[in-house]
């Protein structure tokens, strides 16, 4: 890597003081003077660290060594979440409520520093992450294992293509840790093998060979359950891993816009039509229409909605949607719920342009989330209320809601 090195050099060990949590499941550090975002730590220790990266102006370390421990660290369960290992969860080490306050002050920092608000405003929010059923371990019921050289089944090093063979990973659903995908099993010729442990009771296991899924057991439709209705969508198509978070989510949205009857309603970035079907519960006759972008989702729509005449299935790109006038407002209620990149201001204008009464944001990345704020509080828009939820147990991931409301 190149960068200023300030004395650090790749695979040093530094002894360190750790400061604040940072995005990324990292915390900051610093030594003469040069930040060191640090894993495997928490604020206040005092760690060994093994650098393992340099950049221009910081550095990445992995902390090897604890010399005084924060109240709230735990020995992780897993013992594949360590430095050097698995890379896939980032907070086996804190405490689980520990965990949620620190997602808690990634999204405080964010809404500060790139949305913009006052330290006031966001106090006025009350901001906290709140916990799912299930507890912090066999909550995940999509994984996704990489295969080595060797044909063996794993997961990935932190920022690394290298897989680490396992076997078992703790947070999987179950029904995928009981699957005989790990340990002795081989997949030749393939490049990874993906698992669905569905809350319809479906449990599938397919390899992908260039991209592209190929089943090896278990349907390729799977039934879901969530929001009082079932859903069929293929096993590769997208839901919520955790097995509580399209209730929740739907839950969060329709409190947060409190839907009439007669309200006309976008689903934005909808998917399978998770809140468009909740929003049609709610505004009876009054159309709702939802735009997405992905073959597989708009068939999904179409094929789950069928039963809802008045909820209409766009296939475009948001963006373009909006742009192009596929979609017009006036508009009474919008849910946004982007990839982790966020909206965009372009879609945020044309949503604000739309004149809805209120906007139900639904955020994967604190950071994306917090840009799209400041868009909106940009045009005179507030962020009128905000919800966390630790859908991803033991990682640096949360997922918000918020309410976006116009000038009063």
């Amino acid at each position: 890597m190149s960068g200023e090195r300030s004395g650090l050099e790749e695979a040093q060990r530094v002894e360190l003081t750790v400061d604040a949590v940072a995005p990324g499941g990292h915390c900051v550090a610093r030594h003469e003077g040069q930040v060191v975002f640090v894993r495997h730590a928490l604020p206040g220790e005092r760690v060994v660290a093994e650098v393992t990266e340099l950049h221009r102006g910081f550095a990445r370390a992995d902390a090897v060594e604890v010399l005084t421990a924060s109240p709230d660290r735990v020995e992780p369960p897993c013992p594949y979440a360590k430095p050097g290992r698995c890379g896939g969860c980032d907070l086996q080490h804190v405490a689980p409520a520990a965990q949620r306050e620190w997602k808690t002050a990634v999204v405080r920092e964010q809404l500060i520093r790139l949305g913009g608000l006052t330290d006031a405003e966001v106090d006025a929010l009350a901001v906290r992450v709140d916990p799912l059923p299930g507890g912090p371990l066999g909550w995940r019921s999509r994984v996704r294992y990489a295969v080595d050289a060797a044909d063996r089944a794993g997961l990935l090093k932190h920022r690394s293509h290298e897989v680490v063979p396992i076997e078992r990973c703790l947070i999987a659903h179950p029904a995928i840790q009981e699957l005989p995908v790990l340990g002795p099993a081989r997949w030749p010729a393939a490049e990874a093998v993906e698992t669905v442990a569905s809350t319809g009771g479906d449990v599938s296991v397919a390899t992908v060979t260039e991209g592209v899924p190929t089943g090896v057991s278990g349907p390729r439709t799977v039934r879901e359950v969530a929001a009082g209705r079932d859903w069929r969508l293929p096993a590769a198509g997208f839901w919520q891993v955790h097995p509580a978070a399209a209730d929740t989510l739907v839950g969060a949205v329709l409190d947060l816009l409190d839907p009439r009857p007669g309200e006309s309603a976008w689903d934005l970035y909808g998917g399978a039509g998770l809140f468009a079907a909740a929003l049609a519960g709610r505004v009876g006759d009054a159309r709702v229409t939802l735009v997405e972008a992905s073959e597989q989702g708009v068939t999904a729509a179409r094929e789950n909605l069928a039963d809802l005449p008045r909820v209409e299935v766009v296939a475009a790109r948001v963006e373009t949607a909006l742009a192009r006038r596929r979609v017009t407002g006036p508009v009474d209620l919008v849910v946004l719920d982007p990839p982790r990149s966020g909206a965009g201001a372009p879609v945020v204008r044309d949503v604000v342009a739309a004149r809805p009464r209120a906007v139900a944001y639904v955020a994967c990345d604190p950071a994306a989330f917090a840009r799209d704020v400041r868009t909106f509080t940009g045009l005179g828009w507030r962020l009128g209320g905000l919800r966390g939820f630790d859908l991803f147990p033991m990682t640096q991931h949360v997922e918000l809601v918020g309410l976006l409301l116009p000038p009063a």
